[in-house]
């Protein structure tokens, strides 16, 4: 088997880490600096589909819906957020790191079928937080992978996302009866009472790093009010 080729790193603002691209024949792994596992691998992708494959489908019958994912990665999830969606939809994409976007735009985008290239995708190259923070009922479904789970691992400062505060805005940001869906490495229970305590109907379900097999991740679905038709 070949060796893994680096091909690119890019500074995390906020962070003293780096991000870093590599690969190795027809994979891609992401990985932060200073860490010996990796944050992502084209290998294992199919809790990242089903964090949109959860959330999506429940809001694509709506006419012109818009959805937000935040945290580009390797893509998989936008490539899923648009199969689920409809013909007349816009799915934003905000990526804090811009040369992740560059990546998906040359040879990391094969991973997951050039989803950039889609014309319902919008890019927001900034931190997700901001752009909720902006907003009012904007957006039909909020998908969240912007870090191993409800505590910051990459960026400290997407705790404020899950806090009581975090979670009022991004009610704030979402149509009525829109969703949130956000990924986790793990169970954490204490979200779970979080999403509750702030008015959310919430769902947990669980999907594997790969499909049919590979480790157990965590995918809360919560709606943000009465369920609509």
């Amino acid at each position: 088997m070949k060796a893994w080729v680096p091909l690119g790193s890019a500074p995390i603002p906020g962070s003293p880490d780096q991000l870093e691209l590599w690969q190795r024949e027809n994979e891609f792994s992401i990985r932060i600096s200073g860490y010996v596992s990796e944050l992502m691998n084209s290998r294992q992708h199919a809790s990242e589909e089903a964090l949109a494959e959860y959330a999506v489908p429940q809001v694509a019958g709506r006419a012109a819906a818009h959805v937000l994912v935040g945290g580009l990665g390797m893509g998989f999830t936008l490539a899923a957020a648009l199969r689920s969606a409809g013909p007349d939809a816009t799915v934003t994409v905000a990526e804090l790191v811009g040369a992740v976007v560059d990546w998906n735009r040359g040879p990391l985008g094969q991973a997951a079928g050039y989803p950039l290239t889609d014309p319902r995708t919008r890019v927001h190259v900034g931190d997700v937080a901001d752009l909720i923070r902006a907003s009012r009922q904007t957006f039909d479904a909020i998908l969240l992978d912007v870090d191993n789970g409800p505590e910051g691992m990459t960026q400290h400062g997407n705790d404020w996302l899950y806090s009581p505060r975090g979670l009022a805005a991004i009610r704030a940001a979402l149509t009525p009866g829109g969703l949130l869906a956000v990924w986790s490495v793990e169970a954490v229970p204490r979200f779970t009472a979080a999403l509750e305590r702030a008015g959310y109907h919430t769902e947990v379900r669980r999907a594997r790093a790969r499909e049919g097999r590979g480790a157990w991740h965590t995918i809360w679905v919560a709606r943000s009010g009465p369920p609509t038709s």
